[in-house]
C-alpha cells in the first residue's frame, strides 16, 4: 500500500459561524474582493451582512458580482483586471461552486500574468495567487475544500478546471445555516453533485484509504438526508449533515479526482450551458450501470448508502433518487441534440483526460458515443 495525501484546508464549520469572517479574514488582507452572483447573496442580505463583518474588523471591500452559471475564462480575467484596479489583497467569495470556481480564478489571475487556458492546460504553472475565503451558500460542488477552478472557455465550450494548491482556501466557512434560503430544484442539483464527488473520487483508480473512508460517510450523510431535506426537513441536523457531505465531496476530488461522469458532463455543460446537476442525473445512471463489472464490491457499497442491497440494485437506487429529487431528466431535455455528441467525444479526451483514465472501466470513444446516446 503506497499513497501520498496532502491536502492543507482550513474548514471552520458551524452555524452562524459567517460572523467571524472579518476576524478571519484580517489575517490575511486590507483590501478584499468580494465575488458574488447577481442575486442570492443580496436577497438574503448576506452581501450586506459580510460587508458589516469586514468593516467592523477594519477590512474595506469592492463587490465583483458578474459571474454566472458555469463562470467563464473571460469572467475570470475581467474580475482580476478588477481585483487588480481596486488594489485588492484578499479574496472573499459568496455563493455556490461558480462563485467560489472563479474567486479562486481570479485570486491567481491576478497576481500571475497571461492567457488563464495556458495554466488550465499546463503550459505555464504557478503557486501564487491571492489568499482566498471562501463562503458556500449551497451544498454541493465542495469547491471550498480544493484547490479547483472549473472554468469554460466561451470561444472553445472547453469546461475544465485550473488546479493549483495556491487556490486551496485560507479558510472556507461552512455554514449551513446559509443553505436554507436555495430554492429546491438547486437544492435537489447540487446535492446529487454532492454525490457524484464522492461516488466518483470512491471508484477512482486514484483512491486511496483516506479518500474511500471519507466518501464512503460522505455518501452515507447524503443518502440519510437529501431526500429529507428535499420533501421539507428544516432541521439543523439534516442542513449540517448535507454540508459536511458536500464539503468532503470537494476534498476526496482534490486527492483521488473525478471519473466519467463528470468527464462526459463537462463536454455538454461546456457547450450548452447545462445545469451541472442536471447534466450528471442525466449521465451517472447510464454510466454507472457500464461500469459495475470494473468494481463491483465497492458499487455493492455505494448501493448500500442510498438503501439498496448490492451492486446488482446500484443503477436502480440511483435513478430512485433521481426520481424522488424529481430528476430524472435525459441530456435531450437539456438541449442536447445527436448531432452534438461527435464534439461532445472529442471534447471529452481533450478536456476529461484523467477523469476518464482514473475510470474503473477502460471506455473507447465509441463506448463514450453509446453511453451519450442512451443518456439522451
Amino acid at each position: 500500500m503506497n499513497f501520498n495525501y496532502y491536502l492543507p484546508v482550513n474548514i471552520i464549520f458551524g452555524r452562524g459561524k459567517v460572523a467571524q469572517i472579518g476576524e478571519i479574514t484580517k489575517a490575511y488582507g486590507k483590501k478584499a474582493l468580494i465575488v458574488t452572483g447577481g442575486n442570492s447573496s443580496k436577497k438574503s442580505g448576506l452581501l450586506d451582512r459580510v460587508i458589516s463583518y469586514l468593516t467592523e474588523a477594519g477590512i474595506e471591500s469592492d463587490v465583483y458580482d458578474k459571474v454566472k452559471q458555469n463562470p467563464l475564462t473571460t469572467t475570470a480575467m475581467d474580475g482580476a483586471s478588477f481585483a487588480k484596479e481596486h488594489t485588492c489583497d484578499v479574496v472573499v467569495a459568496l455563493g455556490g461552486g461558480s462563485i467560489m470556481d472563479c474567486a479562486k480564478a481570479i485570486a491567481f489571475l491576478a497576481v500571475n500574468e497571461g492567457d488563464v487556458n495556458d495554466y488550465i492546460f499546463n503550459i505555464k504553472q504557478s503557486d501564487k495567487a491571492l489568499p482566498c475565503i471562501l463562503v458556500p451558500t449551497t451544498c454541493g460542488t465542495g469547491s471550498e475544500g480544493n484547490g479547483f477552478a472549473v472554468l469554460t472557455n466561451p470561444v472553445t465550450g472547453d469546461k475544465k478546471s485550473l488546479r493549483c494548491n495556491a487556490i486551496i482556501a485560507k479558510a472556507s466557512i461552512v455554514d449551513s445555516e446559509l443553505m436554507e434560503t436555495m430554492p429546491k430544484s438547486i437544492l435537489a442539483s447540487v446535492g446529487f453533485d454532492a454525490f457524484c464527488h464522492s461516488l466518483e473520487a470512491y471508484i477512482s483508480k486514484t483512491a486511496q484509504p483516506f479518500t474511500e473512508i471519507m466518501c464512503l460517510y460522505a455518501m452515507q450523510l447524503t443518502g440519510k438526508y437529501l431526500i429529507p431535506l428535499y420533501k421539507g426537513d428544516t432541521s439543523p441536523q439534516a442542513w449540517d449533515a448535507l454540508s459536511l457531505a458536500s464539503t468532503i465531496g470537494g476534498m476526496v476530488i482534490h486527492t483521488a479526482g473525478v471519473t466519467v461522469s463528470h468527464g462526459l458532463e463537462h463536454p455538454a455543460s461546456g457547450l450548452k450551458d447545462l445545469v451541472h446537476g442536471k447534466g450528471l442525473a442525466a449521465l451517472t445512471p447510464v454510466v454507472v450501470e457500464e461500469s459495475i463489472k470494473g468494481c463491483p464490491e465497492k458499487f455493492a457499497k455505494v448501493s448500500q448508502c442510498i438503501g439498496g442491497k448490492d451492486e446488482t440494485d446500484c443503477t436502480k437506487q440511483i435513478r430512485n433518487l433521481l426520481e424522488k429529487l424529481d430528476l430524472s431528466i435525459g441530456l435531450k431535455e437539456q438541449g442536447i441534440k445527436e448531432e452534438d455528441i461527435e464534439w461532445m467525444v472529442e471534447n471529452a479526451f481533450k478536456v476529461s483526460t484523467a477523469g476518464i483514465a482514473n475510470h474503473p472501466v477502460t471506455f473507447t470513444k465509441e463506448d463514450v458515443i453509446r453511453i451519450y446516446k442512451k443518456s439522451m
